[in-house]
């Protein structure tokens, strides 16, 4: 007997001819008959559809929604409170050593706070929020909704038909949706790069929608070997990978998730784990960066290989934290973290595979610019 958990809509992804492995303890199609490269390049042209169901959906609740934007704030160096109603932000858990425990969305839904968390990750952030909230914040897991995410320059076309509504929407916009009779929780976001929406959806109402989607041709199921691709050409992180608890937020690339109002001299500076180390960084700059990387060649560079500064020198400066090839870059993509002396583009290192070394030029992310709908 397998150990792994199942999609709601396992058998669905089984019909449609999905390759299942397993994923942050679920069973998960990594790609479907199509194959990965078209998977991605219809995603980046048309629409794809992703099951992201294995992600933990929270609510937290207070006595009003300043009550659990505050006391979020004391787990995260992001400006909760300050969230406008049906808006959307990303943030991240950190420890006491300024390092991620995981990266996160929340939104504002008027009296709570909708939370979206990694799959790997989720068992321990919902320790970690309930060891720490206070007692009139109450967190619920949600059990009973799948995810969905409709992403592409057609997502928006497609999902309109079902209804218009969700064409006005803006980038990091939520609402409650009707689709296909079921009442949905949609935001327009997503982790490709492009434009697209989340939607969370009644397991009873799920497969329905799934299908309905599907039956449109400018739709393509996507799996999780298009999803690390498309994700790494918009040079997004992916939690266990290029952040984790040792990587700081101003390391990661992630200062722009920190607002003014959290900063020194902010009206709520600091207040939440490892903020000496954050502010620190975000005056003094970090020791180290992360950055695109594109190898001179044709063969990627995956995940673990060591970089050097040069062809002869003997100590790693750093390693590749993600990799592979980029189908609509046409060539081998990359991310990993170097001494800040050497992130500035343009700078050329060396990545050590099967013991060879190989040229990397540093390059400026994303690789495919992201195409949101502000």
């Amino acid at each position: 007997m397998s150990d792994l958990l199942s999609l709601p809509l396992d058998a669905l992804h089984r019909e449609l001819g999905g390759k299942m492995v397993p994923f942050a303890g679920y069973d998960m199609p990594v790609q479907y008959p199509a194959g990965v490269m078209k998977e991605h390049l219809h995603t980046r042209a048309h629409a794809g559809l992703f099951d992201v169901s294995h992600m933990g959906q929270v609510i937290l609740r207070g006595a009003d929604f300043e009550t659990a934007a505050l006391a979020l704030e004391a787990l995260v160096p992001v400006n909760a409170a300050g969230l406008g109603e049906n808006r959307q932000r990303y943030g991240f858990f950190t420890n006491d050593e300024g390092g991620i425990l995981d990266d996160l969305m929340f939104a504002n839904r008027g009296d709570h706070i909708f939370m979206v968390v990694n799959a790997a990750c989720k068992d321990a952030d919902i320790a970690h929020m309930r060891a720490n909230l206070p007692a009139d914040v109450t967190l619920e897991v949600i059990e009973d909704r799948a995810l969905l995410a409709l992403q592409g320059p057609e997502a928006e076309a497609v999902l309109a038909e079902l209804n218009p509504m969700v064409a006005v929407m803006k980038f990091m916009d939520v609402a409650t949706v009707t689709l296909d009779g079921a009442e949905c929780w949609v935001s327009r976001s997503g982790y490709t790069g492009e434009d697209g929406y989340e939607i969370s959806v009644p397991v009873a109402g799920a497969e329905a929608l799934a299908r309905k989607l599907l039956a449109d041709e400018r739709v393509m199921p996507i799996g999780l070997g298009a999803r690390d691709s498309l994700r790494l050409e918009g040079g997004l992180c992916l939690y266990g990978h290029d952040i984790d608890t040792s990587t700081s937020p101003v390391e990661a690339g992630l200062n722009w998730a920190i607002q003014k109002i959290r900063r020194s001299g902010g009206d709520r500076e600091g207040g939440f784990p490892g903020a000496d180390r954050i502010l620190s960084e975000l005056h003094n700059g970090a020791e180290r960066a992360r950055v695109g990387l594109k190898p001179q060649g044709r063969a990627p560079m995956r995940e673990g290989v060591e970089l050097f500064a040069g062809e002869e020198k003997e100590t790693p400066i750093g390693t590749i934290t993600s990799g592979g090839f980029g189908p609509s870059v046409e060539g081998p993509v990359a991310m990993g973290y170097v001494p800040i002396d050497l992130a500035t583009p343009g700078t050329v290192i060396y990545g050590e595979v099967r013991g060879k070394r190989l040229p990397v030029e540093v390059v400026s992310l994303p690789f495919v610019p992201a195409r949101f709908k502000r």
